[in-house]
């Protein structure tokens, strides 16, 4: 393959990839040495580098687009409003997973979910909403998650045992997307909406949130 092609090639599978490839698995495919992969890459590092809005990252022999951080605080300030519209419901399927199988591991999240979950779990760490509260007795040592008082604060709870029925959580806040307006704040509707409070075990004390903030015991 002629160098030209190969830098094409190379840019191509970074580009819609989206997730870091491994170099030597881009060599493996191609039947290419991982030599030339090298100098494909540094070549690209030359195109994407500097001013350039695009930089290629290289980390652990993996290769990724990003962007220039000299240029992240227009970028967040036009995508992250359009990010958080557009994974509300996601952000808060997984905040209800973690709040309910902590302490609980990105990877058993995602497995519950179906879908990559860096996103969202990085959304709810950076709003105190999520940390790591320990580490799992696994292979790889993967990081225990849990909710922290401002989840707490934000979702109107004394403690964990007021959170209502898992499946029903999930229903309801499926069908809390589909109520929200363009104008309605992404962790201002968690509440359960009366009309359809969820069902509780007999003999089970809960605490119900109302859509107005208050609480009331039911047994």
């Amino acid at each position: 393959m002629d160098i030209e092609k190969l830098d094409n090639v190379l840019e191509s599978l970074l580009f819609l990839s989206g997730e870091p490839l491994k170099a030597e698995d881009i060599a493996s495919s191609l039947e290419l040495q991982k030599s030339e992969i090298k100098k494909s890459v540094k070549r690209l590092k030359e195109k994407y580098g500097g001013k350039c809005g695009i930089h290629l990252m290289e980390y652990n022999g993996k290769l990724q687009f990003g962007t220039n951080p000299d240029y992240k605080e227009e970028v967040a300030n036009v995508l992250n409003p359009i990010r958080e519209k557009e994974l509300s419901r996601a952000t808060l399927e997984t905040i209800a997973i973690v709040a309910y199988k902590q302490p609980v591991t990105k990877l058993e999240v995602e497995s519950i979910r179906g879908v990559n979950c860096d996103y969202t779990m990085q959304t709810l760490i950076n709003l105190g909403m999520v940390e790591v509260v320990g580490i799992k007795e696994a292979i790889g040592h993967p990081k225990l998650y849990g909710t922290t008082d401002e989840f707490l604060k934000r979702f109107r709870l004394e403690d964990i045992s007021q959170l209502p029925d898992y499946e029903n959580l999930l229903q309801s806040i499926e069908e809390l997307k589909n109520r929200q307006s363009e104008t309605d704040s992404l962790y201002n509707q968690f509440e359960i909406p009366d009309e359809e409070k969820p069902e509780f075990m007999e003999g089970e004390e809960v605490t119900v949130i109302s859509s107005d903030g208050s609480s009331e015991e039911s047994a």
